[in-house]
């Protein structure tokens, strides 16, 4: 079970009582998003310019086989009822 995995850290608080958490300010929340975007690491243009094509292709690609299926199944309604 997950539990029995956790660190002993987590395991010695399991059985105490919690008071209620402590708002964060607005100014705190800006500096913590301010600090994990920093943490992200960017794409060059180069990269982005490659998962934007491959992106989109992709969709055009699916798009293409979404329509093929829908004209095949008209078509084929069309034979059958029309």
């Amino acid at each position: 079970m997950a539990t029995e995995m956790r660190g002993e850290a987590a395991a010695k608080d399991e059985g105490k009582g919690k008071s209620a958490p402590r708002r964060t300010t607005p100014a705190l929340f800006v500096r913590q998003v301010i600090a994990e975007l920093r943490k992200v690491i960017w794409p060059t243009r180069r990269e982005l310019v490659t998962y934007t094509t491959v992106s989109l292709v992709f969709v055009l690609i699916m798009v293409a086989i979404v329509s093929g299926f829908d004209y095949g199944l008209q078509k084929g309604i069309y034979e059958i009822f029309g």
